[in-house]
């Protein structure tokens, strides 16, 4: 496939037109196009289904539910494109394995089960049975539990996710690294020794209320577009918007709401961000410390003249400890440190701090520009002190809000996805299936890849996802990958990981995705997802399946746990015919979902709690604890040599995850390619270079493996000196899989240290 390629500067707001045009031309090209419009128009509604791309929460009120990357997602999944027993007949692993991420999955979804044939080199047709079969055997032949490892995508359903886990503890491991592993697990982390909660404490109609939002480190116009309407309604109504996100970003600077009229034909649009602050990469921690320490002089201040202080004190004594503490370590950090950690000035810091304090109901949100640092779980909790301090918890119009990413990514963790499950649950699970479940911890997504590695993992098993495009280290987690006795990949396109094979056994086993009907047993069924806001909906498949050979993510993990343990304590096979039964399980073992099949039925779903919210705090004081972290000694983590640039990995705009819909990101003016380079003009300039000259990029680490990609060209951006932004999957090779954060093992993928240098291809035409 050929692209025309250029950098053309996108002038309009995020949203009106442009969005329009783009989810128009997806769902042309999804070759159904009068099924797939109404698909959207079920897309997040009532008897529906949830939108397979972000978790972002439902209003319930607008006509159209659903946001242009939204339907990119569910016209990408719902094509009449088909890859199966011929496709793979006329194309070997090898043949592919030079093709394009892109390619692979634009082809069309998977219609059979696959077994690569080695001998010829071509993945051929297998029988169910004879699949669930080879699974079992390769499960029998383990020399203990913890040779197998079971890996999770967000996009799996809470019945699948719970299937899934019951399954894994019943063969014996807590092995269950998944997606939240490589991106949000610092909130979860962080949250929970704070508040002891690890989900965020607000509500999507907290929005409404709220005075003030501060967005960190999130670019809502392209990972979850549908937050961009409700900024655009806090900002129409007063509230102020202060985004600190290291590059301009349109979706946090304007928008023009697709469903106007007016705005949708008109260069007509809203300001998003009152302020928009650009820190250096993993800077936020020092710009929330010098916001509190500009607070607590101005308290102080106060206090000296015999007026009121600015804090909550009465929610202080009686809902927290250990803010003395954190009150010392805002003292003893120096101005001098926050403005270089930061980048910011204390100017710039003094004037959102006063934006702060004038608020009386404040949203704090933060994405993956926040989690994938070092230090992430310290920024994660330094965030959470400053609103602790002001009593900004648990009260309409204010909270915390980690926006996830996939649309059940935290879902999954409330089903058991955990490679640190607690007590609570082994013991909940025990009482009532009658086994003894593992104790120990397993295994996240890089203690994963380490113990294949060393050859200590026998049986990989992946429910969705790209565990190959998605994980750091790029050749060294293939090399882990092949390494398996057997691979088994549960996934509704190809993708990059089904071409990465083992020694004996790989499988490809085609799945329903969201949009498809799911008719079982006892006839039609739903599933259930939980969003960012502790919200569980319903959801419901609307098309005809591409092939009757296809099965839902339940009855493929039913099937295998059939095959491999029988019905001593399960009837697997039931549970996968009506899924009413799975929920009626959950109901009884985890807290929250009681009457759970009654209460799918509530319009808009039902909102699990949150306990903090409440001042419920389950942490070991009972009290929501300040974190008295120091700033880190250095926002980098340390490579051989001082490294001139940081880079941060991101997604297009025509990109959700490791999927990739198009070679555009319209917002930042890029069209036709991918292998691309953000930086900085005077940056380029001070290496001799121009916009569109291509450069190398290397990682400078310290365990003698090198890491470097070629070819990439640069494009000047508005992007602090020193930092740099490029796409992934194509820059995760450069992230080592030793670098991780403190107490996460999430890879820090926004701060790799990295050199740039010219390219070999440097004698190519320049950008058009």
């Amino acid at each position: 496939m050929k692209f025309k390629s250029s950098i053309k500067p996108y002038r309009a707001a995020a949203g009106g037109w442009g969005s329009l045009e783009a989810t128009t031309r997806f769902v042309l090209d999804s070759k159904q196009t009068l099924k797939n419009i109404r698909h959207l128009m079920r897309v997040n509604k009532s008897k529906g289904f949830d939108c397979p791309g972000c978790a972002w929460g439902d209003d319930n009120s607008s006509t159209f539910s659903f946001c242009e990357n939204g339907a990119k997602a569910v016209s990408w999944e719902a094509t009449r494109k088909a890859v199966g027993p011929d496709f793979f007949a006329a194309h070997s692993v090898s043949a592919l394995r030079r093709q394009s991420d892109y390619f692979l999955e634009y082809q069309g979804r998977l219609t059979h089960p696959m077994r690569y044939d080695r001998q010829h080199d071509h993945y051929v047709p297998i029988s169910w049975d004879d699949a669930f079969a080879i699974i079992s055997r390769h499960i029998h032949e383990m020399a203990h539990p913890d040779q197998l490892e079971l890996y999770t995508s967000g996009r799996a359903s809470n019945e699948a996710s719970f299937l899934y886990q019951l399954f894994g503890r019943m063969v014996g491991t807590n092995n269950f690294p998944d997606c939240s592993n490589m991106c949000h697990e610092a909130s979860g982390t962080g949250l929970k020794q704070s508040i002891g909660v690890g989900k965020g404490t607000v509500r999507l109609q907290d929005f409404e209320l709220a005075d003030a939002i501060f967005v960190f480190g999130q670019n809502p116009g392209t990972n979850h577009p549908r937050m961009l309407h409700s900024l655009r309604h806090a900002a129409d109504r007063g509230a102020h918007i202060v985004a600190f996100n290291t590059l301009r970003e349109r979706g946090l600077e304007r928008f023009a709401n697709p469903q106007n009229p007016l705005e949708l034909l008109t260069p007509l649009s809203g300001t998003i961000s009152e302020t928009y602050l650009q820190p250096n990469l993993g800077g936020d921690m020092a710009a929330v410390r010098g916001m509190a320490k500009a607070l607590l002089e101005t308290h102080r201040q106060r206090l000296t003249i015999g007026e009121t202080g600015l804090f909550d004190q009465v929610f202080i004594d009686q809902h927290t400890d250990g803010v003395d503490a954190w009150l010392t370590m805002v003292d003893a950090t120096r101005w001098p440190q926050i403005e270089q950690q930061s980048g910011l000035s204390e100017t710039q810091i003094r004037y959102v701090a006063a934006i702060y304090q004038r608020s009386k109901r404040v949203i704090c949100t933060w994405a993956m520009g926040i989690t994938q640092h070092k230090h992430s779980v310290a920024t994660v909790r330094e965030i959470v002190n400053l609103q602790l301090l002001f009593g900004q918890l648990g009260k309409p119009g204010a909270g915390l809000c980690p926006v996830r990413g996939h649309s059940n990514v935290q879902g999954n963790r409330t089903m058991g996805i955990d490679e640190k499950p607690s007590t609570a649950l082994l013991d909940s699970l025990s009482d009532h299936f009658h086994f003894t479940p593992p104790r120990g911890h397993g295994h996240n997504t890089v203690q994963a890849i380490e113990a294949m590695l060393r050859d200590e993992v026998k049986v990989l098993i992946t429910l969705g996802g790209n565990l190959a495009a998605a994980a750091p280290d790029t050749e060294r987690t293939a090399d882990a990958i092949s390494r398996c006795h057997l691979t088994v990949h549960i996934s509704t396109k190809l993708n990059r990981s089904h071409l990465i094979t083992t020694q004996e056994d790989t499988l490809i086993l085609p799945t329903l995705g969201r949009t498809d009907q799911d008719i079982q047993a006892s006839g039609s069924q739903f599933i259930t997802v939980e969003d960012s806001f502790s919200m569980v909906h319903a959801s419901e498949g609307v098309g005809q399946p591409l092939s009757p050979e296809q099965r839902s993510e339940i009855a493929i993990v039913a099937g295998i746990a059939q095959a491999t343990l029988g019905n001593n304590h399960v009837d697997w096979l039931a549970l996968a015919a009506d899924y009413g039964l799975i929920r009626d399980y959950i109901a009884a073992t985890l807290p929250g979902f009681n009457d759970f099949n009654q209460r799918c039925a509530e319009p808009g779903g039902f909102w699990l709690g949150n306990a903090a919210a409440e001042y419920h705090f389950h942490t070991p004081t009972g009290k929501a604890r300040f974190s008295s972290a120091p700033l880190p000694v250095s926002v980098v983590p340390k490579g051989d040599d001082p490294a001139p640039f940081t880079l941060q990995t991101l997604r297009s705009h025509d990109q959700y995850n490791t999927t990739i819909y198009g070679l555009d990101d319209r917002y930042r003016g890029v069209y036709g390619q991918r292998e691309v380079l953000f930086m900085h003009p005077e940056d380029i300039a001070g290496l001799g270079l121009e916009d569109g000259d291509r450069v190398d990029i290397e990682t400078l680490w310290h365990d003698g493996i090198l890491r470097k990609i070629t070819g990439f060209r640069l494009v000047g951006y508005d992007i602090p000196p020193g930092n740099l932004a490029a796409y992934y999957p194509e820059t995760n090779p450069l992230v080592p899989l030793s670098s991780y954060g403190d107490e996460t093992f999430t890879p820090t993928s926004k701060s790799i240290p990295v050199r740039i240098t010219p390219s070999a291809e440097q004698s190519e035409s320049r950008i058009a």
